[in-house]
């Protein structure tokens, strides 16, 4: 049986029909808020029941309780604060009380009350957040370009935002059908921002192991520079599939939400989106939402402990290595021999070899997935 939704209830804030025609006349009437990419997306993430159980941006009491106790203000688990920067000068004429119109690339998508308008302070965030105040840290340099101001209240989307990958574009409610269809009750849930390599596939057969299905879920969306750009992850797990997986024991969809770099906060808080999904598991990888060094290789097990109720289970599997001894990827539960027989796999070597033109060996990537990545001029954000 696939999980409850987080929190008991599946949130659905989507109109349809003649409401959605009515809000999308009234929206055109509304002060009009701008987003980027990121925002809108975490908007309709919140209609669609990702963010179970958000039903609108975090308002104060919600927030400072996320910050200092990774719980919303009625206790459920939630780790990462879904907040709406503003600037004054965008919220200029708007009061506590007043519906606005959220727009994306010039069109109003959804309808948000404004419950409550306040104060942030960004170095707490990044301190809490990301555990650093360090600009190097990709979230906390990106906290310098967002508003003073967070407004919270509940939303409802009356349009569609436009999705480039339409055709893996499924929302919690279809996942939730498509797994009971196929009559898996456990399901794991694995979240990537690169390109397949082979301790990847390693890691996800290992969880099929132990579960009905897997959700490969990929995030599309706003990543730092130097990421692989969407388009190319999307087409490598596409080879990689087709050649190596059985079709009848995965399912394949991406998730367009920002990377947050936010190490282990990220880590729940992407087991509880998989959960939300329908996961009853969810693979916690090495350094899982990590970036450089600002977190421990594995700080993102830990975290774990704390949240008894999270109700997913987290897998953790170790890191592989291709052994040249024992033929295959292993790790060093399992495999007996010295470091000089071990091929690690390293995300920073495989990137400059596809920056040079060059295919990774076949022990560290699929020749039908470096194929594909190397055929893209510029594979890199």
């Amino acid at each position: 049986m696939v999980s409850r939704p987080h929190g008991g209830r599946l949130v659905r804030r989507v109109a349809t029909g003649a409401r959605a025609e009515r809000l999308a006349a009234e929206a055109r009437e509304m002060h009009v808020i701008e987003l980027p990419l990121d925002l809108a997306a975490d908007a309709e993430n919140i209609a669609r029941g990702v963010y179970s159980p958000l039903e609108g941006f975090l308002v104060q009491e919600d927030y400072l309780h996320v910050l200092d106790d990774m719980r919303l203000a009625d206790d459920t688990p939630w780790t990462i604060p879904i907040v709406l920067p503003v600037s004054p000068e965008e919220l200029a004429g708007v009061g506590e009380g007043d519906e606005v119109a959220l727009s994306y690339g010039g069109e109003p998508f959804a309808v948000m009350r404004v419950e409550e308008v306040y104060g942030w302070d960004k170095r707490e965030y990044a301190l809490k957040v990301y555990g650093t105040r360090d600009v190097r840290h990709p979230g906390v340099a990106k906290l310098e370009q967002m508003g003073e101001l967070l407004i919270g209240g509940r939303l409802e989307l009356f349009k569609p935002l436009p999705h480039p990958f339409s055709r893996y574009a499924l929302w919690p409610e279809e996942t939730r059908v498509l797994f009971e269809e196929k009559g898996w009750r456990t399901i794991a849930g694995f979240q990537t921002r690169n390109v397949p390599h082979r301790g990847h596939e390693y890691v996800q057969k290992a969880a099929l192991t132990f579960v009905d299905g897997l959700l490969i879920h990929p995030l599309v969306g706003w990543k730092k520079p130097g990421d692989y750009r969407d388009e190319v992850i999307v087409a490598a797990y596409e080879a990689l599939i087709d050649n190596y997986f059985p079709r009848d024991s995965i399912v394949f969809a991406v998730l367009r939400m920002a990377m947050r770099y936010a190490g282990p906060r990220e880590a729940v808080h992407h087991a509880i989106v998989r959960k939300n999904f329908g996961c009853t598991h969810f693979i916690v990888g090495r350094d899982h939402a990590g970036v450089g060094n600002f977190y421990g290789p594995y700080d993102a097990w830990e975290i774990f402990r704390e949240f008894p109720d999270l109700g997913v289970i987290p897998l953790f599997i170790r890191e592989a290595f291709y052994c040249e001894k024992c033929g295959g990827f292993v790790n060093e539960k399992i495999c007996p021999h010295s470091e000089e027989y071990r091929v690690r796999v390293s995300g920073t070597r495989l990137r400059e070899m596809i920056r040079r033109g060059e295919a990774p060996p076949p022990e560290l990537m699929r020749p039908e997935v470096a194929r594909v990545v190397l055929s893209f001029e510029n594979p890199f954000t």
